[in-house]
């Protein structure tokens, strides 16, 4: 009887429920690199995900692929898209997560406990969590920090692939698909602007394929992200910018830069 009583009376410990993650991977035409990246995120030993693949209705070898997987995907779609951020857009659209990550086709998560090590750091004031990578170097893994303070930045400050951000936000700001490789760089631009929450944890999420687009296409990367300052920040934020041009080889991208609306 004394004890039923004590144990009544005792503090009641509250579990945390651990957030419902999106994992998302869009990808088209990617047999050399799409199973290793599904691999990757069914193996994590977070149990509370949602995976979400998008295909651009691939003409390869992708789909047989991605077949012996559907168990173990919750939403898949394959058809025609106009570019990665809108099939970016459309796997937002059907995240049912409180956070989405993107896992594109080629990337990997560093190990299997990496859901796991960040969902303590998914609260409820943060509304952006992210963390470094690791990338190849002369047949090397190494650790790129990413900087803790981006209270100013003219690029993408860390790798899409190594970042949380909730889900509400990039449903609230899509995507502007109108940037082939930079919407990623104008929407988390827009989130500084908005005073949104970021927050980085020091240890690395993923490892990062270099052979994404963005990588492939660096000079119009850049002449995009001009486009975007010029846009989000307006033209005393685009004159900052000046003394870092100065690595710039290309003269019609820096004309971009200083040609006024």
């Amino acid at each position: 009887m004394l004890g039923n009583l004590f144990l009544f009376l005792m503090p009641r410990v509250k579990t945390k429920q651990a957030p419902l993650i999106s994992v998302v991977t869009v990808c088209y035409n990617s047999e050399d690199h799409i199973e290793k990246t599904i691999r990757s995120v069914i193996d994590q030993n977070y149990s509370n995900k949602e995976y979400v693949v998008i295909d651009g209705a691939s003409t390869d070898a992708t789909l047989k692929i991605i077949d012996p997987f559907r168990n173990s995907i919750n939403t898949f779609i394959s058809e025609p898209d106009n570019g990665i951020y809108h099939a970016m857009n459309k796997a937002m659209s059907k995240a049912i997560g409180e956070w989405i990550i993107f896992m594109n086709a080629g990337d990997v998560f560093v190990d299997n406990t990496i859901l796991d090590q960040v969902s303590d750091s998914l609260q409820k004031e943060v509304d952006v969590l992210y963390g470094d990578i690791l990338v190849l170097k002369e047949g090397k893994l190494e650790v790129k920090e990413a900087p803790t303070d981006i209270s100013h930045f003219h690029r993408m400050p860390f790798c899409h692939q190594a970042v949380l951000t909730r889900t509400s936000l990039l449903k609230s700001f899509p995507f502007d698909e109108k940037y082939k490789l930079s919407a990623d760089f104008k929407f988390y631009k827009q989130l500084k602007q908005e005073r949104i929450v970021f927050k980085r944890i020091p240890i690395p999420i993923t490892i990062y394929d270099r052979t994404g687009i963005s990588n492939s296409q660096r000079s119009k990367g850049l002449a995009e992200n001009i486009a975007i300052i010029k846009e989000v920040d307006g033209w005393k934020q685009k004159l900052q910018l000046l003394p870092r041009l100065y690595f710039v080889k290309n003269w019609q991208t820096i004309r971009t830069l200083l040609k006024k609306k």
